[in-house]
C-alpha cells in the first residue's frame, strides 16, 4: 500500500524475483500521488554512522542509474559537499571520511580553495574545509517511480490510483485482504508503505507504526543570475541548461542544506522548531489541491511559516552573498517521517503475519530498503543485516505515543548535529530502572541509556582508585562519555571484586514437554545436558547467519533460562514454538549482579550454605540457591574473564540483594563497577557483541565462535547452509595498537599493508567494537579483515591520522583461562 518511491520500489524489486501476483494500491494520483516522495528534494549523500543505510544508499544510487526516464538518467551524480565552518564539524569530518572509506564510498577532505572551486557562490571566509564525495548526487524520485512502475508492470503487477484503503482484513493472526472505498482485495502479504500515513494503516491492522510526521521548510529562490549557464559555445545552439551541475551542499552547523533548480536554488532548512503532524487528520488529495494551502497543492505540502524560516535565510545570505540581491520566491513545510531512533521501520509484524512494514524510508534509501524486504519476503532473510531497522527493535516502553513524540521530534532537531556515537538519549529518562538504583545513584553513578534503561557506566565513588594510574592522555573526541574510572574499576575487577548490574540482560523462560527439542532445533550448540549446566549458542537464520548468541541455562528437565539480545530473539522463537512450549519473556520482573573478580567466591560462599567450590560448582554451571534472605538462581558465567556468577532474583528483592552483597564484600574492598570497565574487560577476553562484531551477515566460523556449532548433535536451522559453505574470505580480527595511548571507537576503516607505512588506499575491513584494554595497555580493537596471521601489520585510520596497529592471538587476556576456571 503506497506508490511513493518506497512502494513503487518494492513493487519492481518484487517482480525481479519472480513475485508478479502485487497489487499496488494508493489513494492519490499516479505518478505523484502527493505524499513525501512527490516533493522530495532528492537529495542523496551515502555515508552514514550506520553501515546498512550507507549499503540502502549505495543500492539506490547504483540502481536509480541505470533507471532512465524521457532519455534521462533517475540520478545524476552530481557529488556533494558537505562544509565545516567550525572546528568540531572539520574533525567531524574527519571522522565521516573515515567512515565513508569503511563503507566503500568515494571521499576526499579538501579545503576552502577547493571548496570555492566546487560552489563559486561560496564566501569561504568562515568555510574550515569540506568532505567532497563525488559519487552521491540527486535522486529524481517522481521519475524513477515511473520507470519501476512500468517495469513491475510489465512484469504483471497492477498499480491502481485513487484508492483509499479503509480497513485490513484478517483471520486466525494472518492477513487475508485488503478493503478500499472502492472494493475489496484479497492478499496473503500486505505491505504498508504509506510514509507519514503509516501508523493510519497500522490502526486498521491492530499493528503499532513508532513513526512522528513532522515537517520540514523547502524554500526555492528567485532566478539568479550567478546560476545561469556561463559555459555554453560562442556559436552554435545553446544546449538545454541541466537541473543541477553543483554538488549538492550541506551547510549542517547552520542545519541547512542546498541544490541547484536550474537557475534557482533550493534551501532546505531543519534549523527551525520541530513542527509535528497528526497522520489521522491529513488531508485527502483533493482536499488538499482544492485548498491551495501550499505550493506544491498536495497532502504533504504545509504553509510555508516564513516567521521560521528567518534565521535560515539570514545564514544563508551570509554563506552564499549572491543571494543578497535575491529572495525566496516559494516555499512550504514538507511531511517526512521520523522513528524515536531515527531508523526505519522494515519487516513483518509478530502480531499479524503477512502484514509487513516498509516504513519511514526516505529516498535516500528508499530502493536499498525495498530490496531488503523484497529479499526477506521471498527468501525468508534479507544478504543486508536489517537488526538496526527491524520493526521489533523497540521495547514496549519505547513505543508509547508520548515517547514516540519526544524521540522523533530529538531525531528532527539532532539531523544534522555531531552526535558521539556514546552519546546517549536526552530524555525521557529516566524510563527503566533497576532495582539497584536508589544504590548506584548514592555512589554517584554516571548513567547512560539502552534500551530504555539506566545503565551506570561508572561511579564517582570509584574516583579516589583512578588516582596515579598514569592512563595515558586522550585526544578529545575518545574524552567524551568516557572517564579515567573506568580503568579503575576494571582494575578493582582483576584485582578484587566487583558488583555489575546486569539487569538489563534480555531474559526468556521457555518452558514445556517439548522445551529442549525446540531449542535443540532452533540453536547450534548442545543442550541435551543436565538439568544444571549452561550452554552458549547461537540462533542462526536458514542461510547459516548469526541472528542472535544465547546463554541457555537449564533448570530443569522441561525448564529453561535463556539470556537473549533483541525483541527480536522473542518473537523469532514464539514464531516456531509448537504447542507443548511456552515462551514468556522474564526480564521485568527480574534482576541480575554479576559478582566478578578473582575474590567473587571469597564474598559468595560466606552466604550460602550451598558449595561454591570450583570442584562443586563448575564453570557454566547453574544452581538454584540462597544469598543471604534472598533466593537466586545462580549461573557461574563471566564476560569480563574472572571468576563470578551471575545471580539472578525477583525485582521485589533485588535492592535486599545488593545490600547483601555489598555489606558482605566491604573488608574485601568490593566496589560497583560500570558499562565502560565492561566493555574493556570483554575485549581483553576477545567476548563478541551480537550486533556490533557479528550479524546474519555473519556465519559463526568466520566470527570465531564455530565451538558453539555442533554439527553432529543433528538438524538445526542454519545446519545445511553451515555444512556447504566454502573457503573463509574474512574472519572477525583481533588487533592491538602499537602506540599505548592510541585510541579508537568503532567503524574506523583498516588497512593492511606488508611495509606497514599505512600509505594502501583500499580498506581491508573495518573495526567492529575497540576499547582501551586497561590490563594490556592497549587499545583493543576487533575488526573484519582477510584470514591474517597473528603479527601482521595494520593501520587503523582515525580523524585522518593512520595509527599503527598488529593483528594479535586471541584471547589476549589469560588464554589458560586459568582466572575464570579456579
Amino acid at each position: 500500500m503506497g506508490a511513493g518511491i518506497v512502494g513503487c520500489s518494492l513493487a519492481d524489486e518484487l517482480t525481479a524475483r519472480g513475485w508478479s501476483d502485487v497489487t499496488v494500491l494508493e489513494q492519490g494520483p499516479l505518478p505523484a500521488p502527493g505524499g513525501s516522495t512527490s516533493h522530495a528534494p532528492g537529495l542523496v549523500f551515502q555515508t552514514s554512522p550506520c553501515r546498512t543505510l550507507s549499503a540502502f544508499a549505495a543500492y539506490t544510487v547504483r540502481k536509480f542509474t541505470e533507471l532512465r526516464v524521457d532519455g534521462l538518467p533517475c540520478f545524476h551524480a552530481v557529488g556533494g559537499l558537505e562544509l565545516a565552518t567550525t572546528a568540531e564539524r572539520w574533525a567531524d569530518l574527519h571522522r565521516k571520511a573515515g567512515l565513508a572509506a569503511s563503507w566503500g564510498i568515494r571521499a576526499e577532505l579538501v579545503g576552502p580553495g577547493r571548496c570555492k572551486e566546487l560552489w563559486p557562490l561560496l564566501d569561504t571566509g568562515q568555510v574550515l574545509g569540506g568532505l567532497h564525495t563525488p559519487d552521491d548526487g540527486l535522486a529524481r524520485a517522481v521519475p524513477a517511480c515511473r520507470a519501476q512502475i512500468a517495469r513491475a508492470a510489465r512484469r504483471g503487477a497492477r498499480f491502481l490510483d485513487r484508492h483509499t484503503v479503509t480497513g485490513i482484513e484478517q483471520a486466525g493472526g494472518r492477513v487475508t485482504g485488503v478493503i478500499t472505498d472502492r472494493g475489496s482485495f484479497p492478499a496473503d502479504h500486505i505491505v504498508s508503505a504509506a510514509g507519514f500515513w503509516g501508523p493510519v494503516i497500522g490502526s486498521m491492522a491492530g499493528v503499532d507504526v513508532p513513526l512522528l510526521p513532522l515537517a520540514h521548510q523547502y524554500a526555492t529562490t528567485r532566478p539568479l543570475p550567478a546560476l545561469q549557464d556561463t559555459g555554453a559555445p560562442s556559436s552554435g545552439p545553446r544546449a538545454p541548461r541541466a537541473e543541477a551541475t553543483r554538488p549538492i551542499l550541506r551547510f549542517q552547523d547552520r542545519d541547512l542544506y542546498f541544490r541547484e533548480h536550474t537557475d534557482r536554488l533550493g534551501i532546505g532548512s531543519y534549523a527551525h522548531r520541530p513542527l509535528p503532524v497528526d497522520p489521522f487528520a491529513v488531508p485527502a488529495y483533493e482536499e488538499a489541491v482544492a485548498a491551495g494551502r501550499a505550493v506544491p497543492a498536495m497532502p504533504s505540502a504545509y504553509p510555508f511559516t516564513e516567521e521560521d524560516f528567518g534565521p535560515s535565510w539570514q545564514d544563508t545570505c551570509e554563506l552564499l552573498p549572491a543571494l543578497k540581491e535575491s529572495a525566496v520566491d516559494e516555499g512550504f513545510n514538507g511531511v517526512f517521517s521520523f522513528t524515536p531512533d531515527g531508523m526505519p521501520l522494515l519487516g513483518e509484524s509478530p502480531e499479524l503475519r503477512g502484514f509487513w512494514l516498509a516504513e519511514a524510508v526516505w529516498v535516500t534509501h528508499s530502493a536499498g530498503a525495498a530490496s531488503a524486504v523484497a529479499e526477506w519476503m521471498v527468501r525468508g532473510r534479507p544478504s543486508t543485516d536489517v537488526h538496526g531497522c527491524d520493526l521489533t527493535r523497540f521495547e514496549d516502553a519505547q513505543r508509547s505515543p508520548a515517547y514516540v513524540a519526544e524521540r522523533g521530534a530529538r531525531q528532527f532537531v539532532e539531523v544534522y548535529d555531531v552526535i558521539h556515537p556514546a552519546q546517549p538519549i536526552a530524555g525521557p529518562r529516566p524510563l527503566r530502572v533497576s532495582p539497584f538504583h536508589a544504590r548506584q545513584r548514592e555512589l554517584g553513578a554516571h548513567f547512560m541509556e539502552g534500551g530504555g534503561w539506566e545503565r551506570p557506566h561508572w561511579y564517582e565513588a570509584n574516583a579516589p582508585l583512578a588516582k596515579g594510574l598514569g592512563l595515558p592522555e586522550r585526544d578529545a573526541w575518545s574524552t567524551r562519555h568516557w572517564s579515567p574510572i573506568a580503568a579503575a574499576e576494571a582494575r578493582a575487577t582483576r584485582e578484587r571484586v566487583a558488583l555489575y548490574d546486569m539487569t538489563p540482560l534480555r531474559r526468556l523462560e521457555v518452558t514445556g514437554p517439548g522445551a529442549l527439542a525446540f531449542l535443540q532445533r532452533m540453536t547450534t550448540n548442545n543442550l541435551r545436558k543436565k538439568p544444571g549446566s549452561v550452554t552458549y549458542t547461537l540462533l542462526l537464520d536458514e542461510a547459516g547467519g548469526i541472528r542472535s548468541d544465547l546463554t541457555v541455562a537449564r533448570l530443569a528437565p522441561h525448564r529453561f533460562q535463556v539470556g537473549a539480545n533483541s525483541p527480536a530473539d522473542l518473537h523469532w522463537l514464539r514464531s516456531h514454538a509448537p504447542h507443548d512450549v511456552h515462551i514468556r519473556e522474564i526480564t521485568q520482573g527480574t534482576c541480575c549482579v554479576g559478582v566478578w573478580g578473582p575474590l567473587a567466591r571469597a564474598l559468595v560462599q560466606p552466604l550460602t550454605r550451598d558449595d561454591f567450590s570450583h570442584e562443586a560448582f563448575g564453570y557454566f554451571k547453574a544452581r538454584e540457591t540462597h544469598i543471604g534472605h534472598v533466593p537466586v538462581t545462580a549461573l557461574r558465567l563471566s564476560y569480563v574473564g574472572e571468576l563470578g556468577w551471575e545471580l539472578y532474583t525477583s525485582a521485589d528483592l533485588g535492592q535486599c540483594l545488593w545490600d547483601t552483597l555489598w555489606e558482605a564484600g566491604r573488608h574485601l574492598g568490593v566496589i560497583a563497577a560500570g558499562r565502560s570497565a565492561f566493555a574493556s574487560l570483554r575485549l581483553e577476553k576477545g567476548y563478541r557483541a551480537w550486533g556490533q562484531d557479528m550479524t546474519t551477515e555473519h556465519d559463526p566460523y568466520e566470527a570465531g565462535l564455530g565451538f558453539a556449532v555442533r554439527l553432529d548433535k543433528g538438524d538445526f536451522v542454519g545446519r545445511a547452509a553451515l555444512q556447504e559453505r566454502g573457503p573463509r574470505t574474512r574472519a572477525l580480527t583481533p588487533l592491538l595498537l602499537d602506540d599505548p595511548a592510541a585510541v579508537v571507537l568503532g567503524a574506523e576503516p583498516v588497512y593492511v599493508d606488508a611495509t606497514r607505512d599505512g600509505t594502501g588506499d583500499a580498506p581491508a575491513g573495518y573495526v567492529t567494537s575497540a576499547a582501551y584494554g586497561y590490563t594490556l595497555g592497549r587499545c583493543v580493537a576487533y575488526a573484519w579483515l582477510p584470514p591474517l596471521p597473528a603479527g601482521t601489520g595494520a593501520h587503523i585510520a582515525y580523524f585522518g591520522e593512520r595509527l599503527p596497529a598488529t593483528v594479535a592471538e586471541e584471547p589476549l587476556f589469560d588464554p589458560g583461562m586459568t582466572r575464570i576456571r579456579c
